[in-house]
Protein backbone atom coordinates (compact mmCIF):
# COMPACT_ATOMS: atom_id res chain seq x y z
CA UNK A 1 0.00 0.00 0.00
CA UNK A 2 2.82 2.62 0.41
CA UNK A 3 4.39 1.80 -2.82
CA UNK A 4 1.00 2.28 -4.45
CA UNK A 5 0.84 5.71 -2.68
CA UNK A 6 4.36 6.57 -3.22
CA UNK A 7 3.46 5.75 -7.14
CA UNK A 8 0.22 7.71 -6.78
CA UNK A 9 2.33 10.69 -5.38
CA UNK A 10 4.95 10.79 -8.34
CA UNK A 11 3.02 10.15 -10.97
CA UNK A 12 2.62 12.68 -13.81
CA UNK A 13 -0.15 14.24 -15.90
CA UNK A 14 -0.78 16.77 -18.44
CA UNK A 15 -1.21 20.86 -17.27
CA UNK A 16 -3.89 21.87 -19.42
CA UNK A 17 -6.38 20.71 -17.66
CA UNK A 18 -5.33 22.92 -14.36
CA UNK A 19 -4.79 25.96 -17.08
CA UNK A 20 -8.68 25.98 -18.39
CA UNK A 21 -10.17 25.41 -14.40
CA UNK A 22 -8.02 28.46 -13.90
CA UNK A 23 -9.02 30.43 -16.70
CA UNK A 24 -13.04 29.48 -16.34
CA UNK A 25 -12.49 30.03 -12.65
CA UNK A 26 -10.59 33.40 -12.93
CA UNK A 27 -13.07 34.82 -16.13
CA UNK A 28 -16.34 34.08 -14.10
CA UNK A 29 -15.21 35.21 -10.76
CA UNK A 30 -14.36 38.70 -12.85
CA UNK A 31 -17.78 38.58 -14.07
CA UNK A 32 -19.47 37.73 -11.18
CA UNK A 33 -17.96 41.17 -9.04
CA UNK A 34 -18.74 43.01 -11.75
CA UNK A 35 -21.98 41.66 -11.97
CA UNK A 36 -22.67 41.88 -7.92
CA UNK A 37 -21.32 45.93 -8.53
CA UNK A 38 -24.03 46.71 -11.89
CA UNK A 39 -26.85 45.33 -9.47
CA UNK A 40 -25.92 47.40 -6.90
CA UNK A 41 -25.37 45.48 -4.61
CA UNK A 42 -22.54 46.85 -2.03
CA UNK A 43 -24.58 49.59 -1.78
CA UNK A 44 -27.36 47.80 -0.74
CA UNK A 45 -25.75 45.12 1.10
CA UNK A 46 -22.81 45.94 2.74
CA UNK A 47 -22.96 50.07 2.68
CA UNK A 48 -26.59 51.18 3.55
CA UNK A 49 -26.92 48.66 6.53
CA UNK A 50 -26.67 50.26 10.15
CA UNK A 51 -25.97 46.95 11.28
CA UNK A 52 -24.03 43.59 10.31
CA UNK A 53 -24.52 40.27 11.16
CA UNK A 54 -21.01 38.63 12.12
CA UNK A 55 -19.76 35.20 12.17
CA UNK A 56 -19.02 33.51 15.24
CA UNK A 57 -15.41 34.67 15.63
CA UNK A 58 -15.38 37.33 13.07
CA UNK A 59 -17.17 40.09 14.48
CA UNK A 60 -14.04 42.19 13.84
CA UNK A 61 -14.78 41.64 9.77
CA UNK A 62 -16.71 44.37 8.79
CA UNK A 63 -17.71 46.56 5.67
CA UNK A 64 -15.44 49.68 5.36
CA UNK A 65 -17.34 52.21 4.07
CA UNK A 66 -17.56 53.60 0.97
CA UNK A 67 -14.04 51.85 0.59
CA UNK A 68 -15.98 48.74 0.31
CA UNK A 69 -16.06 49.40 -3.45
CA UNK A 70 -11.97 49.23 -3.39
CA UNK A 71 -12.35 45.87 -1.73
CA UNK A 72 -14.31 44.37 -4.56
CA UNK A 73 -11.60 45.96 -7.53
CA UNK A 74 -9.07 44.39 -5.56
CA UNK A 75 -11.13 41.32 -5.83
CA UNK A 76 -11.92 41.55 -9.07
CA UNK A 77 -8.37 42.56 -10.78
CA UNK A 78 -7.35 39.39 -8.58
CA UNK A 79 -9.60 37.69 -10.72
CA UNK A 80 -8.87 38.41 -14.08
CA UNK A 81 -5.11 38.02 -13.18
CA UNK A 82 -5.47 34.88 -12.18
CA UNK A 83 -7.48 34.25 -15.89
CA UNK A 84 -4.55 34.98 -17.29
CA UNK A 85 -1.83 33.65 -14.82
CA UNK A 86 -0.09 36.68 -13.61
CA UNK A 87 1.93 36.76 -10.71
CA UNK A 88 -0.56 33.55 -10.27
CA UNK A 89 -0.02 32.57 -6.62
CA UNK A 90 -0.05 36.10 -5.25
CA UNK A 91 -3.34 36.87 -7.42
CA UNK A 92 -4.48 33.70 -5.97
CA UNK A 93 -3.54 34.77 -2.05
CA UNK A 94 -4.71 38.28 -2.91
CA UNK A 95 -8.32 36.80 -4.25
CA UNK A 96 -8.71 34.45 -1.64
CA UNK A 97 -8.47 36.58 0.79
CA UNK A 98 -10.79 39.71 -0.43
CA UNK A 99 -13.31 37.16 -1.43
CA UNK A 100 -13.93 35.85 2.09
CA UNK A 101 -13.26 39.20 3.56
CA UNK A 102 -16.17 40.17 1.51
CA UNK A 103 -17.92 37.03 2.17
CA UNK A 104 -17.52 37.72 6.18
CA UNK A 105 -18.65 41.02 6.31
CA UNK A 106 -22.29 40.02 6.38
CA UNK A 107 -23.82 36.77 7.42
CA UNK A 108 -27.03 37.59 5.77
CA UNK A 109 -25.83 36.93 2.41
CA UNK A 110 -24.45 33.63 3.05
CA UNK A 111 -24.66 31.11 0.59
CA UNK A 112 -23.58 27.33 0.09
CA UNK A 113 -21.46 29.02 -3.52
CA UNK A 114 -19.68 31.52 -1.76
CA UNK A 115 -18.50 29.39 0.85
CA UNK A 116 -17.72 27.11 -2.29
CA UNK A 117 -15.74 29.70 -3.35
CA UNK A 118 -13.64 30.62 -0.86
CA UNK A 119 -12.80 26.96 0.35
CA UNK A 120 -11.65 26.06 -3.67
CA UNK A 121 -9.31 29.47 -3.91
CA UNK A 122 -7.56 28.55 -1.02
CA UNK A 123 -6.64 25.03 -2.03
CA UNK A 124 -5.86 26.73 -6.07
CA UNK A 125 -2.91 28.93 -3.66
CA UNK A 126 -1.25 25.70 -3.44
CA UNK A 127 -1.82 24.24 -6.82
CA UNK A 128 -0.23 25.14 -9.97
CA UNK A 129 -2.24 26.00 -12.32
CA UNK A 130 -0.06 28.95 -14.02
CA UNK A 131 2.35 25.72 -15.16
CA UNK A 132 0.49 26.24 -18.50
CA UNK A 133 -0.79 28.69 -20.75
CA UNK A 134 -0.55 31.66 -18.87
CA UNK A 135 1.76 34.58 -18.59
CA UNK A 136 3.61 33.27 -15.83
CA UNK A 137 4.98 30.53 -18.01
CA UNK A 138 5.32 33.08 -20.80
CA UNK A 139 7.70 35.35 -18.89
CA UNK A 140 10.02 32.29 -17.39
CA UNK A 141 10.60 30.48 -21.00
CA UNK A 142 8.19 27.10 -19.74
CA UNK A 143 6.16 25.48 -21.62
CA UNK A 144 6.26 27.51 -24.63
CA UNK A 145 6.79 24.39 -26.89
CA UNK A 146 4.96 21.77 -25.34
CA UNK A 147 2.59 21.07 -22.45
CA UNK A 148 4.16 20.80 -19.03
CA UNK A 149 3.72 18.20 -16.77
CA UNK A 150 2.34 18.38 -13.27
CA UNK A 151 1.14 16.04 -10.61
CA UNK A 152 -1.61 14.20 -10.74
CA UNK A 153 -2.66 14.58 -7.36
CA UNK A 154 -3.28 18.37 -8.37
CA UNK A 155 -6.09 17.43 -10.46
CA UNK A 156 -7.64 14.73 -8.61
CA UNK A 157 -8.29 17.39 -5.49
CA UNK A 158 -10.29 19.66 -7.49
CA UNK A 159 -12.24 16.66 -8.02
CA UNK A 160 -12.37 15.61 -4.86
CA UNK A 161 -13.58 18.73 -3.77
CA UNK A 162 -15.96 19.33 -6.33
CA UNK A 163 -17.08 15.29 -5.97
CA UNK A 164 -17.25 16.35 -2.04
CA UNK A 165 -20.18 19.52 -2.89
CA UNK A 166 -22.21 16.84 -4.67
CA UNK A 167 -22.24 13.93 -2.81
CA UNK A 168 -22.56 15.78 0.80
CA UNK A 169 -25.57 17.63 -0.87
CA UNK A 170 -26.99 14.29 -2.07
CA UNK A 171 -26.42 12.66 1.20
CA UNK A 172 -28.17 16.03 3.00
CA UNK A 173 -31.16 14.80 0.76
CA UNK A 174 -31.46 11.42 2.27
CA UNK A 175 -34.49 12.89 4.84
CA UNK A 176 -37.89 12.18 5.25
CA UNK A 177 -39.07 16.43 4.14
CA UNK A 178 -37.71 15.23 0.46
CA UNK A 179 -37.53 12.42 -0.21
CA UNK A 180 -41.37 11.96 1.40
CA UNK A 181 -43.12 14.78 1.89
CA UNK A 182 -41.22 16.92 -1.18
CA UNK A 183 -40.26 19.70 0.49
CA UNK A 184 -39.95 22.05 -0.09
CA UNK A 185 -40.44 21.64 -3.56
CA UNK A 186 -43.86 21.27 -3.49
CA UNK A 187 -44.22 24.95 -2.31
CA UNK A 188 -41.43 26.39 -4.76
CA UNK A 189 -41.98 25.03 -7.94
CA UNK A 190 -46.24 25.61 -8.11
CA UNK A 191 -44.65 29.52 -7.90
CA UNK A 192 -43.74 28.87 -10.98
CA UNK A 193 -46.61 28.52 -12.92
CA UNK A 194 -46.06 31.52 -15.65
CA UNK A 195 -42.75 29.93 -17.41
CA UNK A 196 -43.09 28.64 -20.85
CA UNK A 197 -43.81 25.26 -21.78
CA UNK A 198 -42.77 24.25 -17.73
CA UNK A 199 -45.38 25.97 -15.98
CA UNK A 200 -47.90 23.63 -16.19
CA UNK A 201 -45.56 20.90 -15.27
CA UNK A 202 -44.53 22.84 -12.09
CA UNK A 203 -48.07 22.93 -10.74
CA UNK A 204 -48.12 18.99 -10.92
CA UNK A 205 -47.49 17.33 -7.25
CA UNK A 206 -45.69 14.21 -9.25
CA UNK A 207 -43.22 16.39 -10.45
CA UNK A 208 -42.21 17.83 -6.90
CA UNK A 209 -41.46 14.52 -6.03
CA UNK A 210 -39.61 13.53 -9.13
CA UNK A 211 -37.53 16.50 -9.05
CA UNK A 212 -36.59 15.52 -5.34
CA UNK A 213 -35.87 11.77 -5.69
CA UNK A 214 -33.11 12.67 -9.11
CA UNK A 215 -31.97 15.68 -7.29
CA UNK A 216 -30.63 12.95 -4.33
CA UNK A 217 -29.71 10.27 -7.53
CA UNK A 218 -27.89 13.24 -9.00
CA UNK A 219 -25.86 14.52 -6.64
CA UNK A 220 -25.09 11.00 -5.44
CA UNK A 221 -24.04 9.51 -8.70
CA UNK A 222 -22.68 12.53 -10.93
CA UNK A 223 -18.59 12.51 -9.28
CA UNK A 224 -18.55 8.58 -9.80
CA UNK A 225 -20.32 8.81 -13.44
CA UNK A 226 -17.77 11.78 -14.62
CA UNK A 227 -14.99 9.67 -13.41
CA UNK A 228 -15.64 6.68 -15.40
CA UNK A 229 -14.61 7.51 -19.33
CA UNK A 230 -17.79 5.58 -20.87
CA UNK A 231 -20.51 8.04 -19.14
CA UNK A 232 -18.62 11.14 -18.64
CA UNK A 233 -20.45 12.43 -21.91
CA UNK A 234 -23.97 11.79 -20.33
CA UNK A 235 -22.97 12.81 -16.84
CA UNK A 236 -21.56 15.86 -18.15
CA UNK A 237 -24.74 16.58 -19.94
CA UNK A 238 -26.56 15.93 -17.26
CA UNK A 239 -24.40 18.14 -15.38
CA UNK A 240 -25.63 21.03 -17.81
CA UNK A 241 -29.62 20.10 -17.80
CA UNK A 242 -29.70 20.02 -14.47
CA UNK A 243 -28.04 23.43 -13.51
CA UNK A 244 -29.44 25.55 -16.11
CA UNK A 245 -33.03 23.84 -14.99
CA UNK A 246 -32.06 25.03 -11.48
CA UNK A 247 -31.14 28.50 -12.90
CA UNK A 248 -33.84 28.84 -14.51
CA UNK A 249 -36.55 27.86 -11.80
CA UNK A 250 -34.49 29.49 -8.78
CA UNK A 251 -32.77 32.93 -8.48
CA UNK A 252 -29.41 31.42 -7.39
CA UNK A 253 -26.73 33.56 -9.17
CA UNK A 254 -23.95 32.27 -10.98
CA UNK A 255 -23.97 28.61 -9.01
CA UNK A 256 -24.91 26.88 -12.32
CA UNK A 257 -22.65 27.94 -13.95
CA UNK A 258 -19.22 27.69 -11.96
CA UNK A 259 -20.27 24.25 -11.25
CA UNK A 260 -20.92 23.73 -15.31
CA UNK A 261 -17.75 24.91 -15.95
CA UNK A 262 -15.92 23.42 -13.55
CA UNK A 263 -16.86 19.93 -13.57
CA UNK A 264 -14.88 20.20 -17.05
CA UNK A 265 -11.70 19.32 -15.14
CA UNK A 266 -12.75 15.55 -14.94
CA UNK A 267 -12.61 15.70 -18.83
CA UNK A 268 -9.51 13.74 -20.35
CA UNK A 269 -5.98 16.22 -20.74
CA UNK A 270 -5.92 15.72 -24.70
CA UNK A 271 -9.27 17.46 -24.34
CA UNK A 272 -7.98 20.37 -23.01
CA UNK A 273 -4.67 20.44 -24.79
CA UNK A 274 -7.36 20.63 -28.17
CA UNK A 275 -9.67 23.02 -25.90
CA UNK A 276 -6.11 25.52 -25.35
CA UNK A 277 -5.16 25.07 -28.67
CA UNK A 278 -8.76 26.46 -29.79
CA UNK A 279 -7.87 29.06 -27.74
CA UNK A 280 -4.14 29.76 -28.85
CA UNK A 281 -6.20 30.36 -32.26
CA UNK A 282 -8.47 32.81 -31.00
CA UNK A 283 -6.04 34.76 -29.17
CA UNK A 284 -2.77 34.54 -32.08
CA UNK A 285 -4.19 37.87 -33.10
CA UNK A 286 -3.67 39.84 -29.65
CA UNK A 287 -0.04 37.73 -29.60
CA UNK A 288 1.80 41.42 -30.17
CA UNK A 289 0.28 42.18 -26.80
CA UNK A 290 2.21 39.64 -24.87
CA UNK A 291 5.03 39.29 -26.75
CA UNK A 292 7.43 41.49 -24.78
CA UNK A 293 6.17 39.17 -21.57
CA UNK A 294 7.70 36.12 -23.49
CA UNK A 295 11.09 37.06 -23.38
CA UNK A 296 13.23 35.60 -20.29
CA UNK A 297 14.24 38.32 -18.14
CA UNK A 298 17.24 37.63 -15.91
CA UNK A 299 16.77 40.32 -13.75
CA UNK A 300 12.95 39.01 -13.12
CA UNK A 301 11.92 38.47 -9.75
CA UNK A 302 11.35 34.59 -8.50
CA UNK A 303 7.56 33.60 -8.81
CA UNK A 304 6.38 32.70 -5.12
CA UNK A 305 7.21 28.72 -4.59
CA UNK A 306 5.91 26.82 -2.34
CA UNK A 307 7.82 23.12 -1.01
CA UNK A 308 6.00 20.00 -1.16
CA UNK A 309 6.75 19.81 2.90
CA UNK A 310 4.09 22.91 3.29
CA UNK A 311 1.48 21.95 0.76
CA UNK A 312 1.25 18.45 1.70
CA UNK A 313 0.34 19.09 5.20
CA UNK A 314 -1.72 22.37 4.57
CA UNK A 315 -3.50 19.50 2.16
CA UNK A 316 -4.16 16.82 3.98
CA UNK A 317 -5.81 19.10 6.57
CA UNK A 318 -8.05 21.14 3.84
CA UNK A 319 -9.87 18.11 3.05
CA UNK A 320 -10.22 16.73 6.55
CA UNK A 321 -11.97 19.55 7.52
CA UNK A 322 -14.22 19.79 4.03
CA UNK A 323 -14.65 15.96 5.39
CA UNK A 324 -15.93 16.05 9.09
CA UNK A 325 -17.11 19.41 9.33
CA UNK A 326 -20.70 18.88 7.79
CA UNK A 327 -20.87 16.00 10.57
CA UNK A 328 -20.53 18.38 13.10
CA UNK A 329 -24.24 18.45 13.85
CA UNK A 330 -24.20 14.97 14.95
CA UNK A 331 -22.97 16.21 18.23
CA UNK A 332 -25.93 18.93 18.96
CA UNK A 333 -29.13 17.61 20.32
CA UNK A 334 -32.51 18.17 18.93
CA UNK A 335 -33.73 18.99 15.15
CA UNK A 336 -30.97 20.66 12.76
CA UNK A 337 -33.80 22.09 10.59
CA UNK A 338 -35.25 23.81 13.25
CA UNK A 339 -31.74 24.66 15.17
CA UNK A 340 -30.07 25.35 12.14
CA UNK A 341 -26.77 24.30 14.64
CA UNK A 342 -24.31 22.69 12.42
CA UNK A 343 -25.73 23.58 9.15
CA UNK A 344 -24.07 26.16 7.48
CA UNK A 345 -20.76 24.96 6.08
CA UNK A 346 -22.09 21.46 5.01
CA UNK A 347 -23.05 21.52 1.45
CA UNK A 348 -26.81 21.38 2.45
CA UNK A 349 -28.24 22.87 -0.62
CA UNK A 350 -31.48 24.43 -0.53
CA UNK A 351 -33.32 21.90 1.35
CA UNK A 352 -35.66 23.98 3.86
CA UNK A 353 -38.60 26.48 3.29
CA UNK A 354 -38.39 28.50 6.72
CA UNK A 355 -40.42 31.65 7.79
CA UNK A 356 -40.33 33.33 10.77
CA UNK A 357 -41.75 36.42 12.42
CA UNK A 358 -39.78 37.69 15.28
CA UNK A 359 -40.41 40.51 17.50
CA UNK A 360 -38.20 42.15 20.97
CA UNK A 361 -39.20 43.04 23.82
CA UNK A 362 -36.85 45.45 25.81
CA UNK A 363 -37.17 45.82 29.47
CA UNK A 364 -35.68 48.26 31.83
CA UNK A 365 -34.18 47.70 35.60
CA UNK A 366 -38.00 49.84 36.58
CA UNK A 367 -39.83 47.16 34.90
CA UNK A 368 -41.12 49.24 32.01
CA UNK A 369 -41.09 47.46 28.71
CA UNK A 370 -41.54 48.46 25.10
CA UNK A 371 -41.69 46.74 21.44
CA UNK A 372 -38.95 47.01 18.61
CA UNK A 373 -39.29 48.17 15.55
CA UNK A 374 -37.08 46.27 13.46
CA UNK A 375 -37.02 47.72 10.08
CA UNK A 376 -35.45 50.76 12.81
CA UNK A 377 -32.52 49.31 12.67
CA UNK A 378 -32.03 45.95 9.69
CA UNK A 379 -33.21 46.04 6.03
CA UNK A 380 -35.83 43.71 4.92
CA UNK A 381 -33.29 41.22 4.08
CA UNK A 382 -31.87 41.15 7.30
CA UNK A 383 -35.16 40.86 9.10
CA UNK A 384 -35.97 37.93 6.87
CA UNK A 385 -32.95 36.52 7.74
CA UNK A 386 -33.04 36.90 11.69
CA UNK A 387 -36.68 36.17 11.96
CA UNK A 388 -36.10 31.81 12.06
CA UNK A 389 -32.28 31.97 12.49
CA UNK A 390 -30.88 31.60 16.32
CA UNK A 391 -27.44 33.21 15.79
CA UNK A 392 -28.89 35.94 14.00
CA UNK A 393 -31.66 36.62 16.87
CA UNK A 394 -29.38 36.39 19.49
CA UNK A 395 -26.69 38.91 18.12
CA UNK A 396 -29.11 41.09 17.10
CA UNK A 397 -30.72 40.98 20.77
CA UNK A 398 -27.39 41.71 21.96
CA UNK A 399 -27.30 44.71 19.26
CA UNK A 400 -30.63 46.09 20.82
CA UNK A 401 -29.28 45.84 24.34
CA UNK A 402 -26.03 47.52 23.73
CA UNK A 403 -27.96 50.42 21.44
CA UNK A 404 -30.36 50.97 24.59
CA UNK A 405 -28.17 51.19 27.09
CA UNK A 406 -26.22 53.07 25.10
CA UNK A 407 -29.82 55.86 25.57
CA UNK A 408 -29.52 55.68 29.08
CA UNK A 409 -31.49 53.08 30.10
CA UNK A 410 -30.71 51.03 32.78
CA UNK A 411 -30.80 46.90 33.54
CA UNK A 412 -31.62 45.90 30.02
CA UNK A 413 -33.35 42.76 29.39
CA UNK A 414 -33.87 41.83 25.90
CA UNK A 415 -36.57 39.11 25.20
CA UNK A 416 -38.00 37.57 22.15
CA UNK A 417 -41.40 36.39 20.98
CA UNK A 418 -40.56 34.35 17.92
CA UNK A 419 -42.31 32.11 15.66
CA UNK A 420 -41.58 30.06 13.20
CA UNK A 421 -43.22 27.42 10.38
CA UNK A 422 -40.63 24.74 8.95
CA UNK A 423 -41.43 23.41 5.28
CA UNK A 424 -45.11 23.68 4.99
CA UNK A 425 -45.87 23.02 8.58
CA UNK A 426 -48.08 25.45 11.17
CA UNK A 427 -46.22 28.31 12.51
CA UNK A 428 -44.65 27.74 16.52
CA UNK A 429 -43.16 29.15 19.22
CA UNK A 430 -39.77 28.77 18.24
CA UNK A 431 -37.79 30.90 21.64
CA UNK A 432 -38.30 30.78 24.53
CA UNK A 433 -39.89 34.53 25.18
CA UNK A 434 -38.88 34.15 28.80
CA UNK A 435 -35.18 34.14 28.75
CA UNK A 436 -33.22 37.63 28.66
CA UNK A 437 -31.07 36.70 25.55
CA UNK A 438 -29.14 40.01 26.50
CA UNK A 439 -27.48 37.71 29.30
CA UNK A 440 -26.60 35.34 27.16
CA UNK A 441 -23.19 35.05 25.17
CA UNK A 442 -22.74 33.66 22.30
CA UNK A 443 -20.76 30.45 21.70
CA UNK A 444 -20.70 27.06 19.73
CA UNK A 445 -22.55 25.15 22.55
CA UNK A 446 -26.20 24.47 22.06
CA UNK A 447 -28.74 27.00 22.36
CA UNK A 448 -31.22 25.52 24.89
CA UNK A 449 -33.33 28.14 24.81
CA UNK A 450 -34.73 27.31 21.75
CA UNK A 451 -38.19 25.41 22.09
CA UNK A 452 -38.37 21.97 21.12
CA UNK A 453 -39.40 21.41 17.16
CA UNK A 454 -41.72 17.95 18.72
CA UNK A 455 -41.10 16.54 15.56
CA UNK A 456 -38.75 14.44 13.95
CA UNK A 457 -37.57 14.32 10.62
CA UNK A 458 -35.57 11.14 9.91
CA UNK A 459 -32.83 11.09 7.71
CA UNK A 460 -28.62 12.32 7.55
Amino acid sequence: MKTSLKTYLNAKTSAAPLAVFRIGFGLMMFYGILRFWAKGWIQSLYIDPQFHFSYYGFSWVKPIGEWTYGLFVICGLAALMIAIGFKYRWSMLVFFLSFTYIELMDKTTYLNHYYFISAISFLMIFLPLHKYFSIDSWRTGIAVFKVPQVPQWSVDTIKLMLGIVYFYAGLAKINSDWLIRAMPLRIWLPSKYDLPLLGELMEQQWVAYAFSWSGMIYDLSIPFLLLYKKTRPFAFIAVVVFHVLTRVLFPIGMFPYVMIVSTLIFFSPQWHERFIGFLKRVLKPLGFLFLPLSRKRNNQPAPLRLSSSIVAPVVVVFFAVQLLLPWRYLVYPDELFWTEEGYRFSWRVMLMEKMGHTQFRIEDAGGRSFYVNNADFLTPLQEKQMSFQPDFILEYAHYLGDHFTGQGYDGIKVFADSHVALNGRMSRPFIDDSVDLYAIEESLAHKNWILDFEEEIDGL
